[in-house]
């Protein structure tokens, strides 16, 4: 009898032991899982706050009201632009037609197309319709206005939308334009509008504005 009372004592005093211990495993074990998630998570997170916040918040796509009437497929759609230089991607562009005759006209093609690293501003058909046509006619017939006039309005670098917040660059020409604005809105001169803005091709950025400029 004692040995049994002797026996069962012990099995107590061993299972009041261990049952602390178990009850700890248990628990660690449990927060290892809790925690698993959590770091997960967190890894998560971190993954969502490293990846940009959508590439077209970088300033690298087209802006301006008149993109919306450049084709989606083809040349003459912003992918089929970026892929020809300056003068032919332009010539692809139904909007820009008058000032692809121009640029036969004056001898430009190549001049442009081989050209490094430029930034053309391009006036759209009607631009030029705002020029009186008697006066038109006039500079198309005179080669030696017209190169003037043209490349009054090619920049010898590409410029990024940023930069033409407030802006002062030397042309082709040799002469000066100017260009203030912010976002999407932009005044070169402040007279012309650039109304589709940061069009690439293979050797330019192109902003296409509403008034023909004039050199000074």
């Amino acid at each position: 009898m004692n040995s049994l009372k002797i026996r069962r004592t012990a099995i107590a005093v061993t299972a009041a032991t261990l049952l602390p211990f178990s009850l700890a495993a248990c628990s660690d074990s449990g927060s290892d899982t809790g925690a698993a998630p959590t770091a997960a998570a967190g890894n998560e997170a971190k993954t969502g706050e490293s990846t940009p916040a959508g590439d077209s918040m970088t300033g690298a796509q087209p802006f301006g009201p008149a993109c919306a009437g450049v084709p989606e497929e083809g040349a003459g759609s912003f992918d089929g632009m970026a892929k020809d230089p300056v003068a032919t991607a332009a010539s692809n562009n139904p909007a820009l037609s008058t000032l692809v005759a121009a640029v036969k006209k004056a001898g430009l093609v190549d001049t442009l197309n081989n050209a490094k690293d430029i930034t053309v501003f391009a006036p759209t058909n009607d631009a030029f319709a705002k020029i009186p046509k008697a006066d038109l006619d006039k500079v198309l017939a005179d080669k030696a206005t017209l190169t003037k006039i043209l490349t009054y309005h090619v920049v010898g670098q590409k410029l990024t939308p940023k930069q033409l917040d407030n802006g002062s660059f030397e042309t082709l020409e040799k002469g000066m334009v100017t260009t203030k604005g912010s976002g999407e809105a932009y005044k070169v001169n402040d007279t012309s509008n650039v109304v589709c803005g940061n069009v690439k091709t293979a050797n330019a950025n192109v902003y296409i504005v509403d008034t023909v400029l004039m050199p000074k």
